[in-house]
Parts: C-alpha cells; sequence; structure tokens
C-alpha cells in the first residue's frame, strides 16, 4: 500500500491547520530532537526544523511516495527516512514525538506506545493528534454498506480494517500502563464542512480509500470507488452543496 504524496498536499489543508496549531502551542526551547511519526509529504516536519534552529527533525512514514515527496523540503536541520511505526525502536534520543493525522492507521497502539517511550530521552514528551472514536463515522458507513454487498462481501473476506480509533480513556490507560506520566487525552470535535463534493472527494481518494482500492484488482476499483462516493454524497451533501463529516480527534500530550 502506498499512497500520493503529491495529492495528499493538495487535498490535506484541514490536516495541515490542525498540525499548525499543535505546533503553535509547543513550548520549545529551539534546541530540541524531534521525530514526527507519519510526516506525510513532510510540510509539517518543515515547520518543526525552522522552531528548533539549533536542533534537529527526523520525519518517518511508511510510505514510500511520501517520503519522495517530503525529502523535495530541505533544511539543515531536516531528514526525512522511510520506517514504518512497527520498527520505532531502531531511533532513539528524542526530546519530543509528534504526529498529526497519523497514528489511527497505526494497529498496534501498544506496540506503538512501548517503543514511543524507548525512543525518547528521560523526560522527553509525545505530543499527538490523531482520529478517535465516532472519526468519519459518514465514510465508515458508507465503507462497511458498499463492503456488505456483492461482490464486496466476497472480494473482502480476510480484509484488516485499516484505522484504529481509540476511546479517550481507553487510551489514556494504555499510556499510563506503557510507563507514560503527566498523561492528558482529550477528545476534541473538529467536524468539517467540505466546500463541494469535489473537495469531500478528493479527501477520500487521498488517503481514505487507497488500502481498500489496493485490495481490489485494477477492473473493480472505479466501481468501488463509485459506489463508496455515491454512498457518502448521499449522507453528507447539503442543500448549499457543502458536505459535512464529523472529525473526532485524541488530542494527546505525555511525558517519559
Amino acid at each position: 500500500m502506498d499512497f500520493d504524496g503529491a495529492k495528499y498536499r493538495e487535498a490535506s489543508a484541514h490536516q495541515k491547520r490542525w498540525g499548525a496549531d499543535m505546533i503553535d502551542g509547543l513550548a520549545l526551547r529551539g534546541d530540541e530532537a524531534i521525530l514526527d511519526v507519519g510526516c506525510g509529504d513532510g510540510l509539517l516536519s518543515l515547520e518543526l526544523a525552522r522552531r528548533v534552529p539549533a536542533g534537529s527533525v527526523l520525519g518517518i512514514d511508511a510510505s514510500p511516495d511520501m517520503i519522495a515527496t517530503a525529502s523535495r523540503l530541505s533544511a539543515p536541520n531536516l531528514t526525512f527516512q522511510r520506517l514504518d511505526v512497527a520498527d520505532l525502536d531502531v531511533v532513539a534520543g528524542f526530546d519530543l514525538i509528534f504526529s498529526n493525522a497519523a497514528l489511527h492507521w497505526v494497529l498496534d497502539h501498544e506496540r506503538l506506545a512501548r517503543a514511543s517511550l524507548a525512543a525518547l530521552r528521560p523526560g522527553g514528551a509525545v505530543r499527538w493528534n490523531f482520529g478517535g472514536a465516532g472519526n468519519c463515522a459518514n465514510l465508515i458507513d458508507s465503507l462497511r454498506a458498499v463492503l456488505a454487498c456483492a461482490p464486496y462481501d466476497r472480494a473482502f473476506a480476510g480484509f484488516v480494517w485499516p484505522w484504529r480509533m481509540p476511546g479517550r480513556d481507553e487510551f489514556a490507560a494504555l499510556l499510563v500502563g506503557t510507563g507514560f506520566h503527566d498523561v492528558r487525552v482529550e477528545l476534541e470535535n473538529r467536524d468539517k464542512l467540505f466546500a463541494d463534493t469535489a473537495q469531500m472527494v478528493a479527501w477520500m481518494d487521498q488517503p481514505c480509500l487507497v488500502p481498500f482500492l489496493a485490495h481490489l484488482g485494477v477492473d473493480a476499483r472505479a466501481d468501488f470507488r463509485r459506489r463508496v462516493v455515491d454512498q457518502m454524497v448521499r449522507r453528507c451533501r447539503r442543500a448549499d452543496g457543502r458536505c459535512f463529516e464529523t472529525f473526532r480527534r485524541l488530542d494527546v500530550s505525555a511525558v517519559r
């Protein structure tokens, strides 16, 4: 499974705004070593690098095309590496592990928490924001409706759902149980009105539908996409042409 970094950059303005707000809220000295997990196209990593001129930023992502897109950005204290979060234990010594709009793609949050704790210096912190319980309810219902119908009920037999979106209390307990302290987990309402159907579909295409289309043969992809888009338009489009979707985010901070 891979993503299109250039298309993601075009379709992810709302995620970028959330990430920019997170960065603005960081109390940085300017010399921190920062790990950006699920860095995507790298624009937030670049902004972090600007905030730590005497420090460093490593952006990691499992997607080759995302890393290729990010690597076109340049700063003397910024590097990118293709690395799955499952292999996070190969890097260490960070003051901050940052992540925006990515960790709901990680299915093993227990391993994520353990690896993050090990990758931090004593006193280091995590600052994360990602999809929580109730996130993208219309998209998920639309996908499940299509997956319940022939021929996709059989085509997706054994398919592993690509997202894990935990509740606030569940995730907070996981971090505490892992060994973090000063744990804060809040469930935010970031519901969004897309300007029109085209804007909503661009967000669906990159990155939401990627794992589902990758599971299908080439000949079936257009029909599957059309069915999901039709479901979403019926559920989400309002009389003025704008399209509503629920966005519920877990906003997380914790200290090693």
